[in-house]
């Protein structure tokens, strides 16, 4: 229903429906990784299937789900107060996304500048570390595990430096997408943003290629101690931002290609750009914290 002041939409069985996708794909994923470190403990093989079905699930929903919508913004159904509201749910998202990296962000701060110094013996701390772990070095990065293994760090200029450069200019192309959106030159926008997309795809590869040459040739796996798992998730997470935002860009960029956007109606366009630009910037954290420092 349409009125000047706001729009109510129909019933929808699509926040039920992916409510039951994530679970699956959280319970599944959950149990695949606890299956992948501790074989012995989790046997059987239902973890791996059971999240890439939620994984699939949860795809279909979504497309589905932006299906109605797109075709409710198209027939004009769409006021200038949901607009807004909507624009109030993306910037909500990101500020849920930003707390989202705070807590790893500060998991590894908190393992760096507390918890190394405290089991090196700093201050007060040498009865501590005596009885815990007499042989510890408090240096960071940690690549040498209690149990005695032994991991290499992830160094910062190779690959990750090149991945930086890759979504450092894919802010600039899409920056230019914009300005082309805004100034209705749509071969211009078209263009670049699909530069923007394939810059994505490509950094998406290169990470692949990154966790390959870690876990094959570095040592470096998620179980390889405190470093290994605050670099797994950290960059992990990121990566799976990463393909959500190509996949959206993607998705605005076909809408792009049918006309669906103009400089008055763009705000689908919008917020994927600024869920783009979110993800670079986390990248910039990630990079010097975790791979520079």
């Amino acid at each position: 229903m349409a009125t000047d002041k706001y729009y109510v939409p129909e019933s929808s069985p699509w926040p039920l429906v992916a409510s039951v996708g994530l679970f699956m794909t959280a319970f599944g994923g959950a149990h695949f990784i606890q299956q992948a470190t501790d074989p012995d403990t989790f046997s059987g093989s239902w973890g791996q299937p059971l999240f890439f079905f939620g994984l699939a699930w949860l795809w279909l929903t979504i497309a589905l789900w932006w299906r109605d919508t797109i075709k409710e913004s198209r027939g004009g159904l769409h006021s200038h107060q949901l607009g807004i509201s909507y624009r109030q749910g993306m910037l909500w998202f990101i500020f849920s996304e930003v707390m989202f990296f705070g807590a790893f962000f500060g998991a590894l701060f908190y393992t760096r500048w507390l918890i190394v110094p405290w089991l090196g013996g700093a201050g007060s701390n040498a009865m501590t570390h005596e009885l815990l772990w007499p042989d510890f070095q408090a240096m960071w990065p940690l690549v040498k595990t209690p149990g005695g293994t032994t991991t290499q760090a992830m160094g910062a200029w190779g690959l990750p430096a090149i991945n930086t450069a890759i979504l450092l200019t894919s802010s600039i192309t899409l920056t230019i997408a914009h300005h082309a959106l805004l100034a209705g030159k749509r071969g211009k926008l078209i263009g670049f943003q699909a530069i923007t997309v394939l810059l994505g795809a490509i950094f998406l590869g290169l990470q692949v290629e990154e966790y390959i040459h870690a876990y094959t040739e570095m040592g470096l796996t998620l179980d390889a101690g405190i470093y290994g798992s605050l670099f797994f998730m950290l960059t992990g997470f990121h990566g799976v931002h990463v393909t959500i935002g190509t996949i959206f860009l993607a998705v605005t960029l076909i809408r792009v290609i049918k006309g669906h956007f103009d400089a008055e109606n763009n705000f689908a366009w919008e917020a994927g750009a600024w869920y783009w630009h979110f993800v670079d910037v986390v990248w910039l954290f990630l990079f010097v914290v975790v791979y520079w420092l």
